[in-house]
């Protein structure tokens, strides 16, 4: 499995893997025509086009090597454009105090907010459910790491994930229901796809802009709130072991929880190492993330490595092939 930039003639395979998933990603709308946008605008961001600065978009995809398939997604967002701020809810304590009736409350509240703009996300993670529960999940995901890693300046020092929150069955969501529809008339599903389709700004805007108190949700709404989705579970587990954290900010749509983590403490960031590389028939030791240091033509596979001493690593002649490396160029690697 070859992790690499999307390209414009990935978008039937992207398409593919989008349309299989359980859940609506926003970042990669089922449009046919939104969804190319955003496989052109990540293109333009891997070309580092100036006009892209704050509002770059890298979106990669994960190729079986040797049928050619794509069988999965993962992103990351800049998050910088200050003309689409980033909103979320993040909540509060309001205390009501009458010292007459010797009555104190504390009352959780539900704040709009855009403050997490300009954090680096983690988006647009996506796979082919037999791959799911395997260790190319593992490299889907921490692949990113390793690229921003490489790239440090192009990325905050914080990152942020949004999980999926609680929906049911039919994929509607408790919290939505509860809040959300009452200032548009239409389903979770329809809200989530319009702000794949139009933005995510779209839809705060309208939503109101004065504090949500949580006790006048419904019973299934308050606990919803904060929880993610049994489908999210493995993208959880992977996260927080990755070292990012629950905080007091969720999504304004489902109400899932949004994970933060320091950029340089995160464990793949901070085990990645870099050594030249010599191209070897061996093919054993132990499994590792290999990635080339390439931007626009980044590529990144799991592989058997032995790791010595030495300022050379011995690298399998295919798998150098597959990361486009020549003896003597650097590559970076971390343990699986």
């Amino acid at each position: 499995m070859l992790i690499r930039p999307c390209r414009a003639e990935d978008l039937a395979g992207i398409e593919a893997v989008v349309s299989e998933n359980r859940s609506q990603l926003s970042t990669l709308p089922r449009d046919r025509a939104k969804l190319q946008e955003r496989i052109e605008h990540s293109m333009r961001s891997f070309a580092q086009e100036p006009e892209q600065n704050g509002r770059a978009f890298f979106l990669f995809v994960m190729q079986d090597s040797t049928s050619g398939e794509i069988v999965g997604t993962s992103g990351i967002n800049m998050n910088n454009d200050k003309s689409r701020p980033f909103y979320s809810y993040r909540l509060d304590e309001l205390i009501h105090s009458s010292p007459k009736l010797n009555v104190h409350s504390a009352v959780p509240v539900l704040y709009l907010t855009h403050e997490l703009t300009g954090h680096t996300v983690l988006s647009s993670l996506s796979i082919k459910e037999p791959l799911r529960n395997s260790e190319y999940f593992s490299l889907l995901s921490r692949s990113r790491l390793m690229f921003i890693r490489q790239f440090k300046k192009l990325f905050s020092t914080q990152l942020a994930v949004e999980i999926q929150g609680v929906q049911d069955d039919n994929g509607q969501s408790p919290f939505w229901d509860s809040l959300g529809r009452h200032f548009f008339d239409m389903d979770f599903a329809t809200a989530d796809y319009y702000s794949g389709v139009k933005s995510r700004t779209f839809i705060a805007e309208m939503m109101p802009q004065h504090p949500i108190y949580v006790p006048l949700l419904t019973p299934e709404a308050q606990k919803a709130l904060g929880q993610a989705d049994a489908r999210a579970a493995a993208t959880c587990a992977l996260l927080y072991r990755e070292g990012f954290k629950s905080s007091k900010h969720f999504d304004i749509f489902d109400g899932g929880p949004t994970l933060l983590g320091e950029r340089d403490e995160l464990l793949t960031i901070r085990q990645t190492q870099q050594k030249q590389m010599r191209r070897s028939d061996i093919n054993m030791g132990m499994r590792y993330m290999v990635a080339n240091q390439s931007l626009a033509q980044f590529r990144c596979t799991l592989t058997q490595m032995t790791d010595g001493i030495g300022e050379v690593l011995r690298l399998n002649r295919a798998v150098a092939d597959l990361l486009e490396l020549d003896d003597g160029d650097d590559m970076t690697y971390v343990p699986l």
